[in-house]
């Protein structure tokens, strides 16, 4: 299993529309294959700080997603939305336990 977890910025002023975008990213991406949760959040304290979790089957349907359209076109209107600082890990792991 492979876990993506980080923080983008986005300018506040565009958040509508940045949201409009992720919501369209989102959808797409729970429906690829492999896909076990994609989403993101914006932080309580932070204006413009958006919380990024992803998990996904494996490296094979992390790579179908990176050579996906959607992400594509996710990421060609980030300069339009002011999305920057993108600061993701990957990591791999294990089905994991209740806690």
């Amino acid at each position: 299993m492979i876990v993506i977890i980080g923080t983008i910025r986005i300018d506040p002023r565009q958040r509508a529309a940045t949201l409009a975008a992720m919501q369209a990213m989102i959808g797409a991406s729970r429906a690829e294959p492999g896909c076990r949760r994609y989403g993101y959040a914006e932080d309580v304290l932070e204006a413009g700080l958006i919380h990024v979790h992803e998990v996904w089957d494996d490296a094979d349907s992390l790579a179908v997603h990176f050579a996906s359209p959607h992400i594509a076109a996710w990421r060609a209107q980030w300069p339009a939305l002011g999305i920057h600082d993108r600061n993701l890990v990957r990591y791999s792991a294990d089905a994991g336990t209740p806690t």
